[in-house]
């Protein structure tokens, strides 16, 4: 429960957020602060046992077929990862109520956090590799949404496309490695895939698994040459990007290496393809970042830098390296979260962050400045803080290994990279706080109020206590997590300030001296820096998008027409050369030996009926009100066939869809012209034909074959046996509906509702240009009835409004025993709707509807969604079912099922849908309406 708990927390919150959008800034504050928090004590709780040795899992069956299963495990690895998301994100979360202004949607802003958060939380818990790339891609659409939250902004909104188009692209080869890492391993889940390493290495799979999960992991963690989108995700609020980059997205791609380094370590193609990018993703950031003026630039290259140092060490493969990669890893989180909002602050008091700008701070912002400027130096790697250690570790390692047999290599460009690291770490520390007075935009900056101020204060104490007291505050954790990574004993671990004198503490101290040096030396550095012409990733892939775009364009324009005729004409063809295909095939579509039964006087009057009235929608087509009838007689002979099959669901869902589509369409039809032009030639009126005649002999073949097969072991029969046993209910159809094929039904009613959506985008602006003035061109010729609104109807209307919408929940109650349910009760309730726009108008009766279409289809996804996922809290699979009997005085004995609730999930996004377009065709009528009156009075 604990696992389940620290993963559904932060959704938990971001759902409330959501709901919550327009209530105060504190409770939203409240809200987030509050989930982080209570994440983090429960996994503090947890850290005992996990640290020494027992480590906790949670399993709760979900797809047993695709062997996906909800199954969660916190080793010290995940407790390291999950510790830094939570306990960053508590900090994050606290800066922001001082960052935010106040007019800012501190609501939708805190649930794309706790979304991201949430997406975080579960790579880090996941033991199934299906299970954590589902979490791997929500974090790319939830950093989507926090960098473009700034929506008004062409930076924002571009930074978060280059971020989604890369890791996107990363996540899609990270699914094809970890699908063939499965097949490999002959297991999807983490723990058996761990076990089985010397399998998949001796498989023939090894180097594609391997290129592959790279990509996923290096596009992730903005390695050389796939960094280019970090800087410019910038563009976030900053405390965004303090959380992004220290504890969260980027670290993702670390952690994926290190979580997999049991398995794909110890090879040639691991240390070359690893440790090479690395490494020279290591240099080119910190080479960029001396450079850069906007202190998030400076900060977002180093970034790229110091990722660069951590995936070198993984890639290395020792164990010794592997511990060095995991400290930095604590150390990185601590001084960078810190520089971020370092950086925050500076920008927010000052209202700038160009470094050539601002100076001399530390007078006027003390505080902010000491801050700064430790932060900085354990980037540097200045003793006596954590930075120094990792950075002294690192050394040490790269003094070790021997790059395709040059052992000077490695080290001299470790040595060069921090460097670097030194000169871009004291060139932000020198030109903020120290040197001329220069205050940007605000003549008197000053420190700010303690929720930015403290959490820039618990990392820094932080990043010093890893200096001074490196084994009793990360120690036990270091070793326990680097056991986790090797998967075997950890290396014996000495984390201290002082090893005596060594290569590596000569290299550090050359570091250091040279890297002061250099800043001292930057101006004609930079001028030549500035004269060089280095390729721009920025613009290469701005290039790949554009050519890209003209390629699919051309293409489009190739094969694409501005005819729906056309693509009707196409999809029907592939579809008849289907089923021919299927027909010609032995074995293929037969009809069966069952016996055929008479057919009534009654059946063939029906038949007729239904021929002669396809036939008449053909000729009829272009005179639109008069093939509606003869369409609603299709759908009426159709209902009829399914009461006399005995079959009253189908016929009462047909006769309710048949009203609610005739209604709609009449109203539509009231927004278009009476007679549309002919649009089609007679050679193409005949090829049509030619097609509907094998289409239409196609499927009735197929139904002939359907009626006729000889019937066995058909899943109808399990329906039959378990629905009342298995689902509680009488009604199979409704509980194979709701039950059965619950996973079906949820998927059609989130289609049902993006279809609702996709009516709101295309009729939103159909009142305006080009349309508007067509729509309002047909409005001009139509004449009224002088009575537009007949009191009767109206009337009628008024009064079968509430008895409709009692037939409705009747027929809801009664569905899992009887004929009825959610679907059939949501047509009822949206044919009452829709007659009091035929009677009333629509301004009358859109005025007066107190529920939006948008919550109420949000509304029924989510109850849906809710009551599959209550079933995994009881330990069953996802939708599953319960019932039970209960007697209550005077009412007697009644039944109670969980599938009602999805039922009502249904019903909502039903009517919902349906309101939805009831309301676009109302404003698109009300617009051409006014449109019209203000051109009759200005002609008057």
């Amino acid at each position: 429960m604990l696992l389940l708990a620290l993963t559904a927390l932060p959704f938990v919150a971001a759902i409330l957020l959501a709901l919550l959008a327009r209530a105060s800034r504190g409770v939203h504050m409240g809200v987030a602060i509050g989930a982080s928090a209570v994440g983090f004590v429960l996994l503090l709780s947890a850290a005992p046992a996990v640290l020494a040795g027992e480590p906790l899992t949670a399993r709760i069956g979900w797809i047993p077929a695709l062997g996906l299963d909800l199954s969660l495990w916190l080793d010290p690895l995940g407790l390291l990862f999950a510790g830094l998301i939570l306990g960053i994100g508590l900090l994050v979360a606290i800066y922001a109520q001082g960052y935010l202004a106040r007019d800012e949607p501190t609501g939708r802003f805190l649930a794309f956090l706790m979304l991201f958060q949430g997406a975080m939380v579960g790579i880090a818990l996941s033991n199934n590799m299906l299970l954590m790339l589902v979490f791997w891609e929500l974090t790319s659409l939830s950093s989507f949404l926090l960098i473009g939250f700034w929506r008004d902004r062409a930076d924002a909104r571009q930074g978060a496309r280059m971020a989604l188009t890369a890791t996107g692209g990363g996540g899609l080869a990270l699914i094809a490695g970890l699908l063939l890492l499965g097949q490999a391993a002959g297991s999807y889940e983490l723990a058996t895939i761990l076990a089985r390493a010397d399998a998949v290495q001796a498989s023939p799979l090894y180097p594609a698994i391997l290129v592959l999960v790279l990509l996923g992991a290096f596009t992730k963690s903005a390695q050389f040459p796939f960094h280019f989108w970090l800087p410019h995700a910038m563009a976030a609020p900053t405390p965004v990007s303090a959380y992004l980059h220290s504890a969260t997205m980027v670290k993702a791609g670390v952690f994926l290496l290190a979580r997999l380094w049991p398995v794909l370590a110890g090879t040639d193609w691991w240390f070359y393809l690893v440790a090479t990018t690395g490494l020279a993703t290591m240099l080119f950031g910190a080479g960029v970042a001396l450079f850069r003026n906007d202190l998030k630039a400076i900060l977002a290259y180093s970034t790229i830098s110091q990722l660069g140092l951590m995936v070198m060490l993984l890639g290395f493969g020792t164990p010794a390296a592997a511990a060095a990669a995991v400290f930095h890893i604590l150390n990185h989180a601590a001084f960078k979260a810190a520089l971020f909002m370092n950086a925050g602050i500076v920008d927010h008091e000052t209202g700038t962050r160009d470094i050539t700008r601002l100076g001399g701070l530390a007078a006027l912002m003390p505080l902010t400045a000491t801050l700064g400027t430790l932060a900085a130096a354990a980037m540097a790697g200045i003793p006596p803080l954590g930075g120094f250690i990792s950075k002294e570790m690192m050394l040490e390692e790269s003094v070790h290994t021997a790059f395709a047999g040059r052992s000077v290599l490695v080290p001299l460009l470790a040595t060069i990279a921090a460097t670097l690291s030194v000169a871009y770490s004291l060139r932000y520390a020198h030109g903020l706080f120290f040197g001329a007075r220069r205050t940007g935009e605000v003549a008197a900056p000053h420190d700010p109020g303690a929720a930015m101020i403290g959490p820039s204060v618990a990392l820094v104490l932080l990043a010093i206590a890893f200096g001074l007291l490196p084994m009793t505050i990360a120690g036990p954790l270091v070793i326990a997590a680097t056991g986790a990574v090797i998967g075997a004993a950890p290396p014996a671990l000495d984390l201290a300030l002082w090893h005596g004198v060594n290569t590596a503490l000569a290299l550090s101290i050359a570091a250091v001296v040279i890297g002061a040096l250099l800043l001292w030396r930057r101006e004609p550095v930079a001028a030549w820096a500035s004269r060089s012409r280095a390729p721009d990733a920025k613009a290469m892939f701005d290039a790949a998008i554009e050519a890209v775009v003209d390629t699919t364009r051309s293409a489009s324009l190739a094969i694409h027409a501005a005819s729906l005729q056309r693509y009707l004409f196409a999809l029907f063809a592939v579809a008849v050369g289907f089923g021919i295909d299927a027909l010609l095939t032995p074995g293929g579509i037969g009809a069966g030996s069952r016996a055929t039964q008479p057919a009534s006087v009654i059946a063939i009057v029906a038949w007729f009926a239904l021929v002669a009235a396809t036939v008449a929608v053909v000729v009829a087509q272009r005179q639109r009100y008069l093939a509606l009838v003869f369409i609603s007689v299709i759908g009426l002979v159709m209902a009829l066939a399914f009461v006399r099959l005995s079959a009253p669901d189908l016929a009462l869902t047909q006769i309710s869809v048949e009203v609610v589509t005739i209604l709609l369409l009449l109203l539509a039809l009231h927004l278009m012209p009476k007679i549309p032009p002919r649009l089609s030639s007679g050679v193409r009126r005949a090829r049509d034909a030619a097609l509907g005649i094998v289409a239409g002999a196609g499927a009735g073949w197929a139904a002939w074959a359907l009626m006729t097969r000889d019937i066995r072991d058909s899943v109808s029969s399990f329906h039959w046996a378990n629905s009342y046993s298995g689902g509680g209910g009488t009604n199979v159809v409704n509980v194979t509906l709701v039950d059965f094929r619950a996973f079906d039904t949820l998927g059609e009613i989130i289609v049902l509702g993006i279809a609702g959506l996709a009516i709101y985008a295309l009729l939103e602006p159909a009142a305006r240009g080009v349309a508007g003035r067509r729509l309002r061109s047909w409005r001009q010729d139509m004449q009224y009835s002088p009575e537009r609104h007949p009191m009767m109807f109206v009337m009628a209307t008024r009064l079968l409004l509430p008895l409709a919408m009692l037939v409705g929940i009747y027929i809801f109650l009664r569905g899992h025993n009887q004929p009825g349910g959610g679907f059939i009760a949501a047509l009822v309730v949206s044919i009452a709707i829709l007659l009091q726009y035929l009677a009333s108008g629509f301004d009358w009766t859109d005025d007066r509807r107190k529920i939006g279409e948008h919550p109420l289809i949000a509304f029924g996804v989510l109850i849906a969604i809710a009551t599959g996922l209550g079933s995994l809290v009881f330990g069953a699979p996802f939708l599953t079912s319960s019932f039970g009997y209960f007697t209550l005085p005077l009412i007697g004995e009644f039944e109670l099922a969980t599938a009602s609730l999805f039922d009502l999930g249904v019903l909502a996004v039903v009517v919902g849908a349906v309101m939805m377009a009831l309301a676009q065709l109302s404003h698109v009528a009300q617009r051409a309406a006014r449109h019209e009156d203000m051109a009759g009075d200005e002609a008057a």
